[in-house]
């Protein structure tokens, strides 16, 4: 009897057969935990991004665990059996994707009004759906591509020598092409590239910023730094600086005109040399003679934000110098992965210069130190200090504002806080030195009197800089075992690897909120400094009268 002919199926039924079944499976329900909200909204091209990413990671688990369960229970079930719990297991996580799709739809709205956001329309679920397809169909091409480049480099050197060794080869040479690829080629060419846009648009001036005259200011034809070695940011940061009518206008005495000294990247070839002109630069335009010196590490493209910095200027009504200097002009989100121990040495490099020049004045005539970093700059501030003692021993107080999870001053004071006190609102030692803030009456919390030199650390409930940790792939953080915040949504969840690339997602758009959220402090180093660095006499109206004055 002759045997029928097999059903000969088409070329996507056999793209759809050739995936691994499990992969699927525990792809797609990460791809479903995905869709619950963690920090800040999602847009849908993010969302898509992220449920692509995470599928791709579960398809490799589940790939690899399947390979596992074949080799210790070798017995399959029945070809046709088989294809039919697959049929049925398909279509249930097509319609659970569904539901899943609706409701973080759903979820991401609940976050956009948390945060003050408007809605997202509708159609963004189309969006969400095209781009996790697109972009995992493409990932897992790359992965079949390796796997297929193994299996050939397999056969080959398989041919020559005995098996075991050729799979070990196999597997060496291949790691060795694809890390070769993404450093030599892929990583390299596009650090070349960033390196390059964004030198270019260090040279460029943004709209409105001149270059001032006053000699008390950087870049003046009095400085020893020339107006375009400041790069973008610098000639911004000069340039905003504030005028003695303006300052008048709010005190309503005479003022002085405030120093602003900063070293770009051009202005001389390393971190020291900079931090060295930029002391020189400070002397010239007599910023030791001040009342306070504020000693800024910028974030990674070299910019200094206003927010903190503009509060100690009308506080002590122009009597104040700021000196900063840039360390690289990328963007944070590239700074915050390669630049780290440049932003590191800077803030070292250049606290340390000014606190050696007010340690050889008169103890009488010293003005105060301090510091202001947000961000990363956050991260090079902290690292003039070796510890509490020494911060302690050496300044007159900081304001960091968002800082990242890797901080060491602030990891410490977290990871040791007061028993009772959350992590978003830790409270270390009584509050005698250091305190957390979120909203400014955390500055009072606790009671108790908070001494001097004063850090104030700001950090939003919902800012993904200052929560994210590698650590969060396979560890439940305690900002996630204890109450939310008051803007983070009751329904985040940790679920291993789940949450990290979820908070990871966070950070891209973590500035694209409103004040009090995300990465975005506002107003509230107005707060912090009339804590940390009052003048006398100062008072809260004149800190809501400054916080009116500076919104304008």
């Amino acid at each position: 009897m002759r045997k029928p002919k097999p059903v000969k199926q088409s070329k996507f039924k056999r793209y759809l057969s050739s995936f691994n079944f499990l992969g699927v499976v525990v792809g797609s329900v990460l791809v479903f935990a995905g869709f619950l909200p963690t920090l800040l909204p999602r847009g849908w091209v993010l969302q898509g991004v992220l449920s692509a990413v995470l599928f791709v990671f579960g398809y490799a688990i589940g790939m690899v665990t399947s390979h596992f369960i074949r080799k210790f229970r070798p017995n399959e079930l029945p070809a046709g059996e088989k294809q039919q719990i697959k049929r049925y297991t398909y279509w249930i996580l097509a319609v659970v994707y569904l539901v899943a799709l609706i409701l973080g739809f759903k979820w991401q709205q609940e976050v956009r009004t948390l945060v003050e956001q408007p809605p997202e329309y509708s159609l963004a679920i189309i969006g969400i759906t095209s781009v996790t397809f697109l972009l995992a169909a493409f990932l897992l091409l790359i992965s079949r591509s390796i796997r297929s480049l193994y299996s050939w480099l397999k056969r080959k050197i398989n041919k020559h020598i005995p098996k075991a060794i050729a799979y070990t080869g196999a597997w060496v040479i291949t790691v060795l092409v694809v890390v070769g690829i993404l450093n030599g080629v892929i990583l390299s060419g596009s650090m070349s590239l960033l390196n390059q846009a964004y030198g270019v648009k260090n040279g460029t001036t943004a709209e409105g910023i001149v270059q001032q005259t006053d000699p008390h200011l950087s870049g003046s034809s009095q400085s020893m730094i020339a107006w375009d070695t400041l790069g973008r940011q610098g000639r911004t940061f000069i340039g905003q600086v504030p005028t003695t009518a303006q300052l008048s206008s709010f005190s309503q005495a005479p003022a002085t005109q405030p120093i602003r000294i900063y070293s770009g990247l051009e202005s001389s070839s390393s971190i020291k040399d900079r931090a060295n002109l930029a002391i020189a630069d400070l002397k010239r335009a007599g910023g030791f003679d001040r009342k306070v010196i504020v000693v800024v590490t910028t974030t990674g493209t070299g910019w200094v934000d206003e927010e903190g910095v503009k509060p100690i200027e009308y506080m002590y009504n122009g009597d104040s110098a700021i000196v900063s200097m840039q360390y690289s002009y990328l963007p944070s989100s590239l700074s915050f992965l390669v630049d780290q121990q440049k932003a590191k040495d800077a803030g070292r490099e250049l606290y340390n210069a000014v606190y050696n020049e007010v340690l050889n004045m008169p103890a009488e005539s010293r003005p105060k130190v301090v510091v202001f970093g947000e961000s990363l700059g956050s991260y090079g501030g902290e690292s003039a200090f070796s510890g509490l003692a020494a911060f302690k021993a050496t300044s007159d107080g900081a304001v960091w504002a968002g800082p990242p999870n890797f901080n060491i001053l602030r990891k410490t004071a977290t990871a040791d806080r007061d028993p009772g006190s959350p992590e978003i609102r830790p409270i270390f030692q009584q509050g005698q030195n250091v305190r957390f803030a979120v909203t400014p009456a955390d500055f009072n919390n606790p009671t108790t009197t908070w001494g001097n030199p004063k850090a104030a650390y700001l950090e939003n409930s919902s800012d993904p800089i200052v929560w994210w940790s590698p650590s969060l792939l396979f560890h439940k953080p305690d900002w996630l075992k204890e109450p939310r915040g008051a803007d983070v949504s009751p329904r985040t969840r940790w679920i291993p690897i789940v949450t990290f690339w979820g908070v990871s997602g966070d950070m891209v758009f973590s500035t694209g909120v409103p004040d009090g959220h995300g990465h975005k402090y506002g107003k509230m180093p107005t707060d912090a400094w009339s804590y940390v660095l009052p003048p006398d006499g100062w008072t809260q109206a004149k800190t809501d009268a400054l916080k009116a004055e500076l919104s304008k």
